[in-house]
């Protein structure tokens, strides 16, 4: 496998009114993930990476870690270097932001 983990963060628009990641910071999150990733160097075996809808839309921002598939929810680019010490390198869920369902 290329990647050791992939993120999919969602960045999906949708008509006004109606939330959406894209308008809750989707993109700005992206960003700020792309960033640490490159920054620290992980961005070869950690692959970050905008979506369309996750289907979670009233949790949004939102992202998918795979290969655990796991969901996190409310996301703010604030969060992204916890998930990235947490999860991404210690294999650690961060569980103040994962969605059950």
């Amino acid at each position: 496998m290329k990647y050791e983990k992939h993120v999919f963060i969602c960045a999906n628009q949708k008509d006004a009114g109606k939330k959406c990641c894209g308008e809750a910071n989707g993109l700005a999150l992206l960003d700020t993930m792309r960033d640490s990733l490159k920054q620290k160097g992980l961005n070869v075996k950690i692959r970050a990476q905008k979506t369309a809808c996750l289907d979670v839309c009233a949790f949004g921002p939102a992202m998918v870690v795979y290969p655990e598939g796991i969901f996190y929810g409310n996301v703010q680019p604030s969060d992204v270097e916890e998930i990235i010490e947490s999860h991404l390198v210690n294999n650690t869920v961060v569980e103040r932001l994962k969605l059950d369902f």
